[in-house]
């Protein structure tokens, strides 16, 4: 039992997607999003929705928050917030590529090598 379980485990941790930001282009409020940490909590929002500011209040991470709006709207960043989107086709293979169903929805996601990240988490759906 406990060898299937881990066998599952490990199935389903093979199943984590990879995002390569070299060929996906993300913008900030003015520039191209660049990625400069080890780790993200990457946040799927739609601010047509909710607010940032209210998603945020519910969040506790001690990793910057890659904020991805939906909705496509560029709002500032600051230290502990990049908030990112992108136009419409990358967003939807974004959306199908990580398998957001609902938003919003929270994952980490973990440098593998130079612009490539690897999803490091499941996807939770906040409330």
């Amino acid at each position: 039992m406990i060898a299937l379980s881990f066998a599952y485990f490990n199935y389903k941790f093979s199943e984590y997607k990879f995002i390569d930001f070299n060929k996906w282009i993300f913008y900030k409020k003015k520039d191209i999003f660049t990625p400069k940490y080890e780790k993200y909590l990457v946040l799927v929002y739609s601010s047509n929705q909710i607010g940032l500011d209210k998603v945020l209040k519910g969040l506790k991470t001690k990793f910057p928050v890659l904020a991805v709006d939906l909705y496509q709207k560029r709002f500032e960043s600051n230290e502990s917030v990049v908030c990112i989107t992108s136009g419409i086709n990358t967003i939807l293979k974004f959306v199908q590529r990580f398998n957001v169903y609902e938003v919003p929805s929270v994952f980490f996601i973990k440098k593998e090598r130079k612009m490539l990240y690897k999803q490091d988490s499941m996807i939770n759906i906040l409330e």
